[in-house]
């Protein structure tokens, strides 16, 4: 429903109002209130494991 990236960047009601058709803002808030209860929930665990993010094979250029 939401795509988890661009709603860390982008104001969560701001990125769901483009293309929805909630019939008031009312249906709107209960719909991401309940998202984001869903998603605290279910939190995002082992992401990129085997990233190169993770474990950098260089070192960083530090003063």
């Amino acid at each position: 429903w939401l795509n988890w990236i661009e709603s860390e960047f982008t104001a969560v009601r701001y990125f769901t109002l483009d293309g929805s058709d909630y019939p008031s803002h009312a249906a709107q808030e209960t719909a991401i209130a309940g998202y984001l209860r869903w998603r605290n929930r279910h939190p995002k665990r082992h992401f990129a494991v085997n990233s190169k993010f993770r474990r950098p094979n260089y070192l960083p250029n530090v003063a």
